[in-house]
């Protein structure tokens, strides 16, 4: 075939070939053959002309460009041409031959069904980073080329090595691929392995990482067994992505359960998180929610720094919103913050999320939140079940461009023999020195009617009697003996009006007080004070249950 017929004519080409026409250059404004006479009279020394454009073979320059080069024509793209640089890449081709024989390499990169776009169309199309066989890269431009003879059905392959910039791209993708799993692995790790599980109630969480496009968050949560039946619930969310952020979740979630310890209200547990938030760093802030469960009262009292809100639905079905109140973010400093409570009777259901599987882009954050109310009104089964029902209902997928944490508690309804091994008793310690013998004889028939064994029966009479008196001879009234049982252990709590924790000490031989509290440190399994809210405070111990491990 002679490749000068088909001259590379791309439209550009084509319009500067067509001004040519339409504008040809005067007779005397030519020198010898097309060269301008103003290049031909040059001054003695002068360097030789360099040719018009038009002048230099096409051929020649196709073979020199460094570029890989292919001509192919008609329906089944018979191979005209092929430069150097494609002869060296990926060896001599048959001319005339279908692409599809003579050029297998553009059939294993899927580049036919372009060459019929490109036909079809009549228009560029370009692929970006292609692997070719030997395992260059290339990016290839199919362009339409301009024949009078086969009416432009010609196609102009030309593809430019991008080997480095692939591996330079690549070698880029895995150093984000191995700084994510090492912040995924690091957030995994800092989240609880195996969540605690109260007697009163029954939790399951989640927590799945953005997709690989996006740098692992700072989601958190926790539970925490606080002694006396209490158990203190918390979820988070670190602003920012990557390590440090994953970090900074693990000194907040460290400091909760230090915190927790403490046994403090939860508005004043974010009091001391805020304050530690700015000295880990203050320009990291991060939302919270701490919540406390007490199975005597039924609620849920709970505190919250910039978070959202708590979901919670009742045994008919009906779900209710935490109100406020609510303060800004841990780590903003200067805020006072204040607990708030929602109901969480027998049958409840609650739920605790980070804005991960509420906040969608372009629409609205309440409508998020009223999807998930939706979905948590329909939600039945076990706290796991709830768990994945709610994160599927999101849309949350393996690819979702957050971080999604959920937490869901449920308050069992118990019933039948199962309720049997759930009881409260309660007593009011009213007059002097004579309730503590009314105590006794209340504790004594109380844990008879409960059938615990002799030993666990004198043990939980003797702790319920030196609490009593521990809290008539320190504490003001009111005051109130409080027996619970659960299936797993036996708590005996005393409450009075005074805010004064007890410790324990070393009585001296002589002294005539100052053992309670070691004798109920000695023989209970577990034992603790704190400040109830309004004033006054709560000691309490637990024993447990024979069998129980």
């Amino acid at each position: 075939m002679n490749f000068t017929r088909w001259s590379a004519r791309l439209p550009g080409t084509q319009r500067r070939a067509a001004a040519r026409t339409e504008h040809p250059v005067p007779p005397d404004r030519l020198g010898d053959g097309s060269v301008p006479a103003a290049r031909a009279e040059r001054p003695t020394g002068e360097a030789p002309a360099v040719p018009a454009l038009d002048e230099l073979p096409v051929r020649e320059v196709l073979d020199r460009v460094p570029a890989l080069v292919a001509l192919v024509h008609g329906p089944d793209h018979r191979l005209a041409y092929v430069n150097d640089a494609y002869v060296a890449a990926f060896g001599a081709r048959p001319i005339g031959a279908p692409a599809r024989d003579a050029l297998p390499e553009l059939d294993e990169l899927g580049l036919l069904p372009l060459l019929d776009q490109v036909l079809r169309s009549g228009k560029l199309r370009t692929i970006k980073s292609r692997k070719a066989p030997g395992g260059r890269s290339y990016s290839f431009t199919c362009t339409p080329v301009t024949d009078g003879a086969c009416g432009g059905r010609a196609v102009l392959v030309f593809a430019t090595d991008v080997t480095d910039h692939a591996e330079a791209a690549e070698r880029l993708r895995a150093s984000e691929r191995r700084q994510r799993e090492t912040a995924v692995t690091l957030q995994r790790s800092l989240l609880p392995q195996e969540l605690e599980q109260p007697d009163d109630l029954r939790i399951a969480a989640t927590y799945q990482p953005g997709g690989t496009e996006a740098a692992v968050g700072g989601d958190w949560y926790d539970v925490i067994t606080l002694g006396g039946g209490r158990t203190a619930l918390v979820i988070g969310d670190v602003m920012g992505r990557g390590v440090r952020a994953a970090a900074v979740m693990g000194q907040l979630r460290t400091a909760v359960r230090a915190y927790a310890r403490l046994d403090l209200p939860p508005h004043e547990v974010l009091q001391l998180l805020d304050g530690l938030a700015t000295e880990i760093d203050a320009n990291q802030i991060a939302t919270c929610v701490y919540a406390v469960h007490d199975p005597n009262e039924g609620r849920l009292v709970y505190a919250s720094a910039g978070h959202l809100p708590i979901l919670v639905r009742d045994e008919n079905g009906a779900v209710q919103r935490a109100d406020e109140p609510t303060g800004p973010p841990l780590g903003t400093g200067g805020w006072i913050h204040s607990s708030g409570s929602i109901a969480l009777g027998p049958g409840s259901t609650a739920v605790l999320y980070t804005d991960g599987l509420v906040e969608r882009r372009n629409e609205d954050l309440d409508e998020g939140i009223a999807a998930l109310e939706a979905a948590l009104a329909g939600a039945t089964g076990t706290p796991q079940v709830i768990c994945d029902r709610l994160v599927r209902s999101a849309g949350v997928t393996a690819d979702h461009d957050d971080d999604v944490a959920v937490l869901v508690l449920q308050h069992p309804a118990r019933t039948g023999p199962d309720g049997d091994l759930f009881r409260n008793a309660a007593l009011e310690l009213l007059g002097g020195v004579e309730a503590a013998p009314r105590a006794r004889a209340f504790a004594s028939g109380v844990l008879t009617s409960w059938r615990f064994p002799p030993d666990l029966h004198d043990l939980g009479v003797l702790a319920a009697s030196e609490l009593v008196a521990n809290s008539l001879q320190h504490g003001t009234p009111p005051m109130r003996l409080r027996l619970r049982r659960t299936d797993r252990r036996l708590i005996i709590e005393v409450t009075d009006g005074d805010d004064h924790l007890p410790r324990r000490r070393r009585a001296e031989p002589g002294d005539e007080s100052g053992r309670g509290i070691a004798i109920v440190a000695t023989i209970a399994s577990a034992w603790g004070s704190r400040r109830t809210p309004g004033g006054g405070k709560a000691v309490w111990c637990e024993f447990v249950l024979p069998g129980v491990k």
